[in-house]
């Protein structure tokens, strides 16, 4: 009885053993499913911080996730890779893919960047190089993901693009020198000296973004929206994750009104410190230097805090007009100063003479002088472009250029411009960017005919810009000395590749011999370059808008992008260069 007592217990164990077995087996299969459904799911959730890009042969599927980073799917049958990418545009969204990058040297591409930093674009440019660098994509070769990164937030600061760092912060939570993007976006809405409207601003990052500069601003906020219970608490939790300061807690607590007293010190190692330091301060001096922080500058300058009491204090002043001509300080600043330097009446008098032997300093503001007081346009004139030179000379000259642009511009109102300065004065005034035309089709030239609607009126049926090419084309072949020129065969080879037949007498081949494009540009069309290359259209363009370049120019930008089949930039291209317009 004992021993199939025992025999009992045996069996029950081995089977128990052989159970747990299955049941593994069983459970490995299950997690394996279970993973691969939760990864569908979170293909299609619908968070907004993060973008997932499933990426087949065939096309890129972008969809909301809650995930860091992006996956990438290149085969269905492959393992899955995952990559973290930055960015805000879909690659879709311009024809580019996820490797307009990988096939270019990241050396090329910094030394891209570094030209185009010294370039003021123009909005076509500009619109380009925002598209491209902004762009979900793979790493280049030869340069890190930090310095990649850096080369593209460093524009985005320098050139003040706050809406896009909003953007690209809030779609991309985590990433080198996000604290660097954050205490820029805080500084500036700072520095503008309007902190209603700075706290309101304060929302435009995500609540699960933290930073301990962002938190020190937000309480601030809630203090100055007088919601001190709430502040109190916030600030709490900041000192009990270590996350606070002396300096900090000290001006805070006064401002709670936990305490009476705070102290008299100024800090200026961050403007939100300096901002404390402002409005806590009884007694506020600060005197700014060339060194001073370019956000502090421009928060004093806002807060109209500059003041200058002592006249005779010239380091001071020329610690100003550096500050004007780095655009920290306004430039109108520079020319009240200058109004209120003391000259006698006999240096006034005697100025063109003398104003060489003074000081720089004094002598701009002599001229300066001497401009206000002439009642005769062409000696206004003179005294405008003498100063345009000295303040070259004293490489100011940024100070200058818009002061003498609006100073022209009201003596040009006048009609009071003599002849013989007329062609200088024009050149001198700064011209407003000029909107597109309506425009005006002429079917005698090819490329600014009807044949041309299907770009400038995108509603227009393929079959109807068939035709009118086919009619356009019947006109300008009976003219025996029509010549076939750049932007006809921009308009020809677009057409071509979008599918439209060319009629037989349009030789494309034999045309396009007439017209060099530069083999250095070819190479990185055909090594599928497209970041890089278009980097390269963005330094062609320049200062320049389309409409203005040359029509060999515009071939063959338009001539490279249909190699790669970039076709909502052609468009632009097209649209803009192309069309005849009032």
């Amino acid at each position: 009885m004992r021993l199939l007592s025992s025999s009992k217990y045996l069996f029950l164990i081995l089977l128990f053993f052989f159970s747990f077995s299955f049941t593994y087996g069983e459970e490995a299969v299950d997690i394996w499913k279970k993973n691969k459904d939760n990864n569908e799911k979170q293909s299609t959730s619908g968070d907004t911080d993060n973008i997932n890009i499933k990426s087949t042969n065939s096309k890129i599927e972008i969809s909301q996730t809650s995930t860091s980073g992006i996956k990438i799917d290149e085969n269905p049958q492959e393992e899955e890779i995952n990559k973290s990418l930055y960015g805000i545009f879909d690659p879709d969204e311009n024809n580019f893919t996820l490797d307009i990058w990988t096939n270019s040297n990241g050396d090329e591409i910094r030394d891209a960047f570094n030209r185009i930093n010294k370039i003021k674009l123009s909005k076509t440019a500009e619109d380009l190089f925002i598209s491209t660098m902004m762009t979900y994509s793979y790493m280049p070769k030869n340069i890190s993901e930090d310095k990649f990164l850096d080369l593209r937030i460093n524009w985005l600061i320098k050139n003040k693009k706050d809406k896009i760092l909003e953007n690209f912060l809030n779609k991309n939570p985590s990433f080198h020198n996000k604290k660097k993007v954050i205490q820029y976006l805080v500084d500036r809405n700072i520095a503008k000296a309007d902190i209603s409207e700075g706290c309101k601003k304060s929302e435009f990052i995500n609540k699960e973004i933290q930073d301990s500069y962002l938190e020190k601003f937000k309480i601030y906020c809630l203090i100055f929206n007088d919601k001190k219970g709430e502040a109190q608490l916030v600030f709490d939790l900041l000192k009990e994750q270590q996350l606070s300061d002396k300096f900090f807690n000290n001006k805070i607590n006064f401002l709670l009104g936990i305490s009476k007293k705070t102290d008299e010190k100024i800090r200026d190692d961050n403007l939100l410190n300096f901002y404390l330091s402002s409005i806590t301060s009884k007694k506020f001096d600060y005197t700014p230097n060339k060194k001073t922080n370019k956000y502090i500058w421009e928060y004093l300058n806002a807060a109209n805090l500059i003041k200058i009491e002592d006249i005779t204090d010239r380091e001071k002043i020329k610690n100003f007009e550096i500050a004007a001509n780095n655009n920290t300080l306004k430039k109108s600043k520079i020319f009240e100063i200058y109004s209120k330097i003391p000259f006698d009446l006999s240096k006034l008098l005697t100025a063109d003479k003398i104003y060489q032997s003074l000081d720089e300093l004094d002598s701009r503001a002599l001229i300066y002088q001497k401009y206000l007081l002439s009642d005769n346009a062409a000696n206004k004139i003179v005294y405008l472009f003498l100063l345009k030179d000295m303040f070259r000379k004293a490489e100011y000259s940024n100070i200058f250029t818009e002061f003498l642009s609006d100073e022209l511009k009201e003596i040009e109102k006048k009609n009071e411009i003599p002849e013989n300065y007329k062609e200088l004065v024009s050149k001198n005034i700064i011209t407003e960017e000029k909107k597109l035309g309506k425009i005006r089709y002429d079917d005698k030239i090819l490329h600014r005919s009807r044949a041309i609607r299907y770009y400038t009126e995108p509603d227009t049926p393929s079959q109807k810009s068939q035709k009118d090419l086919n009619n356009v084309y019947k006109k300008i072949k009976k003219n025996k000395k029509y010549f076939f020129s750049a932007k006809d065969l921009v308009l020809v080879e677009s057409l071509a590749l979008d599918g439209f037949l060319i009629p037989k007498g349009i030789d494309q081949k034999q045309i396009a011999k007439k017209y060099i494009i530069p083999k250095s540009l070819l190479d990185l069309a055909d090594n599928k370059e497209t970041g890089l290359l278009a980097l390269k259209f963005v330094e062609i363009i320049g200062e320049d808008e389309i409409v203005n370049l040359d029509p060999e120019t515009i071939y063959f930008i338009t001539h490279l992008l249909n190699r790669l089949k970039l076709k909502k930039f052609r468009n632009k291209v097209i649209v803009a260069a192309l069309p005849l317009r009032d």
